[in-house]
């Protein structure tokens, strides 16, 4: 098939969605698919340092960088759009992701005017915590355009059931499939001996290391990880918090804040973002990872810290909580402070526990969100989608909504 990825960004900052997007890319292209990205060049206020007027070639899959314009913040690109108008006729189908946004307009609007099946992947937008988030602005988002992509889309994407009955109120009955994100379970399982990480900073001698791995952004539930912290450091003094992942609009001076007024900034280490072996590292040393997010569609650092052999305590928001629980590869609470460092300090009493959900956890990732696995579940999706639908650039126009640009 020849299949065609749309998406804002694949700078490394942000995080699970442009991970997620490129490595399910490539893994359909293991799969002998003939697959392109489309997406932009942004990387925050930046640009990155790539070529817009030709495709790159990375793992299989073709990528093709389109320069981002302003009003960034709508992800803003003209030549993309262009270039959707030309190629989309080309392909079997489309998969559009995140909301809200101008590649989810045309990429839309383009594939129905050329009868080619779309599929629109939300990642969590359609959580009511995010969905309320800038209402007014996505209201008007909505009646231009969004209501039209989702009432019309082939089918939504979701990576869980949670996910799927969360936004089942947002999406006018449009079908919907789940296939969750993946890993690369080889990518973890030479790991750096361990101690590696704990070695660059003389605070983790003798201590228990407790890791968020996440961005550094508001959803994470950062204010709830900082008030669970201060009380299970008051029970187990040998703590000490790490926080590994980009900063998401300088919002990690709010977290070292709150840190300096709960007296805790001392047992506190800011990593920034760490990738190849220093992220393998940091994953290999933690005894407990932590993300007690306010909404959380997947959490693929939830999977690789499995994948790792960390027990993980996270909130019931992150929509794989019902999954790792009934696994035994974590807790999960409620968004309450209380709750998180109660179940923290219980992990934390018990050693023999922690191993036990470690080796649940890597059990769990190899038989569940393996990409070759992923990759086939989504590769059926794909052909039931595109047989009902006819071959690319067959069906009718009439679904074309919106008439700009055609």
């Amino acid at each position: 098939m020849k299949i065609l990825h749309v998406i804002a960004n694949l700078a490394p900052r942000y995080g699970g969605p442009a991970k997620a997007g490129m490595e399910m890319s490539a893994a359909l292209a293991a799969r002998g698919h003939d697959v392109t990205i489309f997406t932009t060049n942004q990387d925050g206020d930046g640009v990155l340092e790539v070529p817009t007027d030709r495709i790159i070639r990375k793992n299989g899959v073709d990528v093709r960088y389109f320069p981002v314009v302003q009003p960034k913040f709508w992800r803003t690109s003209p030549a993309m759009a262009a270039a959707l108008k030309k190629e989309i006729p080309n392909f079997d189908i489309v998969h559009i992701h995140s909301l809200y946004l101008f590649h989810g307009m045309a990429a839309g609007h383009y594939a129905r005017k050329h009868g080619v099946p779309y599929i629109v992947r939300p990642h969590g937008t359609l959580d009511p915590v995010m969905y309320a988030r800038h209402r007014y602005r996505k209201k008007i988002m909505e009646t231009l355009f969004e209501d039209r992509n989702i009432r019309l889309a082939d089918a939504l994407h979701y990576t869980t059931e949670e996910e799927l009955l969360l936004a089942e109120p947002y999406v006018h009955g449009s079908p919907g499939f789940v296939v969750p994100n993946g890993v690369n379970s080889s990518d973890y399982r030479e790991l750096p001996p361990k101690g590696t990480f704990r070695s660059r900073y003389k605070l983790l001698e003798g201590k228990k290391m407790l890791l968020f791995f996440s961005r550094i952004n508001f959803k994470k539930g950062l204010d709830v990880l900082v008030e669970a912290f201060r009380e299970i450091h008051r029970r187990h003094p040998d703590t000490v918090l790490v926080l590994t992942g980009p900063d998401d609009e300088n919002y990690g001076q709010k977290v070292r804040e709150w840190l300096k007024a709960a007296s805790l900034s001392e047992f506190a280490i800011f990593t920034g973002m760490l990738t190849g072996a220093d992220k393998l590292a940091v994953l290999r040393d933690a005894d407990l990872f932590l993300l007690p997010s306010y909404s959380e569609n997947f959490g693929i650092a939830v999977v690789e810290a499995m994948a790792c052999g960390v027990p993980v305590v996270i909130s019931d928001k992150v929509n794989i909580w019902r999954e790792v629980v009934a696994e035994g590869a974590g807790l999960a609470t409620p968004v309450d402070p209380a709750q998180v460092a109660d179940a923290a300090s219980r992990l934390l009493d018990d050693p023999e526990l922690r191993e036990q959900m470690g080796e649940r956890g890597r059990a769990m990732v190899s038989q569940y969100y393996e990409w070759s696995q992923v990759a086939a579940q989504l590769e059926q999706e794909y052909r039931q989608l595109a047989g009902e639908a006819g071959t690319a650039g067959s069906g009718s126009s009439a679904r074309a909504g919106l008439t700009w640009g055609s």
